[in-house]
């Protein structure tokens, strides 16, 4: 696994379930193409795997 993942926005939480936007605002994200990057830990990876088709996600050396 890589050291740390760069995760972008890339499509609206709006219309989707609460807990899905709830998810994209814990990561950070708050609007559409907002970038940010995390440590790669089992939490982060769980909360990318449940919004995932919301997400780009690359991972960073």
């Amino acid at each position: 696994m890589a050291a740390r993942l760069q995760v972008t926005l890339k499509r609206s939480p709006i219309g989707r379930p609460a807990s899905q936007g709830v998810v994209a605002r814990t990561l950070g994200l708050r609007k559409l193409n907002d970038r940010v990057i995390h440590e790669d830990t089992p939490a982060i990876r769980g909360m990318i795997r449940k919004i995932s088709h919301l997400l780009e996600v690359q991972e960073l050396q």
